[in-house]
């Protein structure tokens, strides 16, 4: 199992958000370059980043902060957030970025998003943000009306590398995960599922960790409990290599 430190730039700051409300933010570092090279220093094996300047306005707005913190870190980077062209996709992983997360495109636009994945095969992975087991899009504020079943085939057929499913009303609450939703959805996926959204303690990652053994999950996205320190970095890590 792997667990992804969140690092979330809004106004080129590294923030978390509740529940992805703009207007709700807390600032955990005013560099989020810095705010990178710190987990990576922790032992994280992964950075999971998001532009959500870039998901909430629909085109990219962190490119040079991306750049720089691919240039910095010696682990890799998957990055989310106003990724709707391959314009766009391409300049970020020229730039370093190891993998993409698309959201609102892969749903509104699902055959740009089969040509992302033909393009680049291997570095496109989805997002199913739900609520309520309904999926959102457009940095979480419109409803697909769409479910996770009614998408996942197609998202799969079309070369989806990778899924990151997020429960929208646990995100950046510290609340504790749903383990039944993302049970189904790493059950039903047949590429690496990463759950997101709700995960505040070491007990969150040791109740999700058996789904590595029997489901495809392969990872745990954290951002605020990291920052606020209800789930340790170095702890986790130690206990998830313990389980080998």
């Amino acid at each position: 199992m792997i667990l992804f430190p969140a690092v979330d730039i809004q106004n080129g700051k590294a923030v978390r958000l509740r529940q992805g409300r703009a207007q709700e933010s807390t600032v955990f570092a005013a560099d989020p370059v810095e705010a990178a090279l710190a987990w990576q220093k922790r032992g994280a094996r992964w950075l999971h980043v998001v532009d959500l300047d870039g998901a909430f306005d629909g085109t990219p707005q962190s490119k040079h902060i991306v750049r720089r913190m691919c240039s910095a870190l010696s682990i890799p980077v998957q990055l989310g957030g106003g990724i709707r062209d391959l314009t766009t996709a391409k300049a970020y992983l020229d730039a370093g970025v190891t993998r993409l997360i698309i959201g609102t495109l892969a749903v509104e636009q699902p055959e740009l998003f089969a040509q992302l994945c033909a393009a680049f095969p291997g570095c496109i992975g989805v997002s199913l943000d739900a609520e309520r087991g309904r999926l959102k899009s457009r940095g979480w504020v419109a409803d697909t009306g769409l479910r996770v079943d009614d998408v996942l085939p197609s998202l799969l057929a079309a070369g989806a590398a990778f899924i990151i499913y997020t429960d929208i009303e646990r995100d950046g609450m510290q609340s504790g995960v749903n383990v039944a939703a993302l049970e189904h959805v790493a059950t039903k996926a047949c590429v690496p599922v990463i759950a997101a959204g709700g995960v505040a303690t070491l007990a969150d990652v040791q109740r999700l960790y058996p789904l590595t053994r029997t489901t495809h999950l392969e990872g745990v996205v954290s951002g605020r409990a990291l920052y606020e320190g209800t789930l340790n970095l170095e702890e986790a890590n130690a206990w998830i290599a313990a389980q080998a």
